[in-house]
């Protein structure tokens, strides 16, 4: 028998039960046993451990099991006969009714049931096939997907001039030493690019290689204009090539194509004002090639619309990193190990984890709103809006109609008053009154302009 894992004590566990929690990410309740909560076990042994309750309701209730005998000697069988593992079966009984409770510790190594591998990812459990398998595997054995080597990789394989490049960079930052008058192969074995026999990792050929379609297909950045949805898509263009490669050049093809108003560059630095922070922009696109999941076959995706611009990666938040937290400090767990650390070194990203707060505040300082970043089709995305006016803006602050128009109007027109407020919806002085009111008082979105009365007019809170 095994002692109880160290994740959540056995008071603790106790007081959940006498206060019927619900199930919680490292406990679940089940009226009765089957042999499909064996996936359960297994997923929780993949990942942080954990208890299932057999003879408890949803709300963690005591209901009872009868066969309890019989299970006590059946489930730890089963568990070690298919899985490999043992789990501690304890049987418990509250005003004469029995029910067990089925502990399962975290395994370092990888857990398979039948040839599956199973993983509790917060409140469910999931079956963890393709990419994500492999992605799991690797992690359970101490490497990232990046820290791999490609056996029919060459220096031929390697662009002197994004290595070049890359170099001058770091020497800037300060965060690397000794570099001048090496090899291309010593560069590359300086930074931890090959493995012990000499063999290029795939980090090598994501950061600095001459073609990285050779290898990985995914290595692609697509940019597109939009109009009114994203159904509505006026011309788009396509970039392939190495991380550093692609640094510079989305960012120029932004600047040439997409931007309504010229950014001009000093190397990365704004030397004038654009529609959208550079800084914002260049730790967007960081973020999105330094931490997306290679793994997969998705390509990094950029949607320039009127009013906002989104970027969009494969691979969603790393375990105990949530979207709060990327709004706030926290720690830093780059899924891509090797990338970020060469990254860092080049002066590219930081290793504390503010990539985030950095968009952030530069929308704050530019006086943008703050930027929107979800989870979502199984990667990242992160909006930034022109204006807090934007059609996607106003939606949030749950205007009615008549508000929305007005806003709209004003927009164009640059002021409204109270009577064209009143023939544009087709209303009463009295309701008029009220709704400017509202934006003025409640929403914040518009004040007043000139005298009160027939000689007030109303204008953008920012204008």
């Amino acid at each position: 028998m095994h002692k109880l894992p160290t994740f959540r004590s056995h008071t603790h566990l106790q007081a959940a039960q006498n206060k019927k929690m619900p199930e919680q990410q490292n406990i679940e309740y089940k009226q009765s046993w089957h042999d499909d909560y064996l996936k359960w076990v297994c997923g929780f042994a993949n990942a942080q451990g954990g208890v299932i309750f057999i003879g408890k309701d949803d709300n963690g209730k005591v209901i009872g099991i009868s066969d309890y005998k019989k299970l006590m000697d059946e489930i730890p069988n089963k568990v070690k006969d298919l899985m490999g593992i043992l789990v501690d079966v304890n049987l418990h009984e509250e005003k004469g009714l029995y029910f067990l409770e089925i502990i399962t510790q975290p395994y370092a190594v990888p857990i398979s049931l039948r040839g599956r591998y199973y993983y509790r990812s917060g409140s469910t459990k999931q079956e963890l096939i393709g990419a994500a398998l492999t992605d799991y595997l690797l992690r359970k054995s101490g490497k990232t997907w990046d820290e791999v080597s490609e056996p029919t990789a060459t220096l031929d394989d390697i662009d002197e001039a994004s290595l070049k490049s890359y170099i001058a960079a770091s020497l800037h930052a300060g965060r690397i030493s000794d570099v001048e008058g090496l090899s291309k192969a010593d560069l590359i074995a300086k930074l931890r690019l090959t493995d012990d026999s000499g063999n290029i990792k795939r980090a090598a050929i994501v950061l600095f290689g001459t073609n990285p379609a050779k290898f990985f297909n995914n290595c692609v950045v697509k940019i597109g204009r939009f109009g009114k949805d994203s159904s509505d898509i006026r011309f788009q263009e396509t970039v392939e090539g190495n991380i550093v490669y692609l640094l510079k050049e989305v960012m120029e093809q932004l600047n040439r194509k997409f931007f309504t108003r010229a950014i001009s560059f000093e190397g990365m630095q704004r030397i004038e004002k654009g529609e959208y922070p550079i800084a914002a922009l260049r730790e967007m696109l960081l973020n999105a090639l330094v931490h997306r999941n290679y793994l997969g076959s998705s390509v990094v995706q950029m949607r320039m619309f009127d009013n906002h611009f989104n970027i969009w990666n494969e691979g969603e938040l790393p375990a105990g990193i949530s979207l709060d937290s990327l709004k706030r400090q926290h720690p830093s767990r780059p899924r891509n190990l090797l990338i970020a650390d060469v990254c860092f070194k080049g002066g590219y990203i930081d290793a504390w984890g503010s990539g985030t707060l950095k968009i952030i505040s530069t929308c704050k300082e530019a006086g943008l709103p703050d930027p929107e970043i979800i989870e979502q089709d199984g990667g990242i995305l992160v909006t930034l809006f022109k204006n807090k006016y934007s059609a996607e803006q106003l939606k949030k602050m749950n205007l009615n109609g008549r508000q929305l128009g007005a806003v709209l109007y004003l927009l164009e027109k640059g002021s409204i008053t109270n009577t064209e407020y009143q023939e544009i919806n087709g209303i009463s002085r009295q309701t008029a009154t009220r709704d400017l009111k509202e934006l003025v008082e409640k929403f914040k979105i518009l004040r007043r302009k000139g005298i009160t009365g027939s000689g007030t007019s109303y204008t953008l809170n920012d204008s």
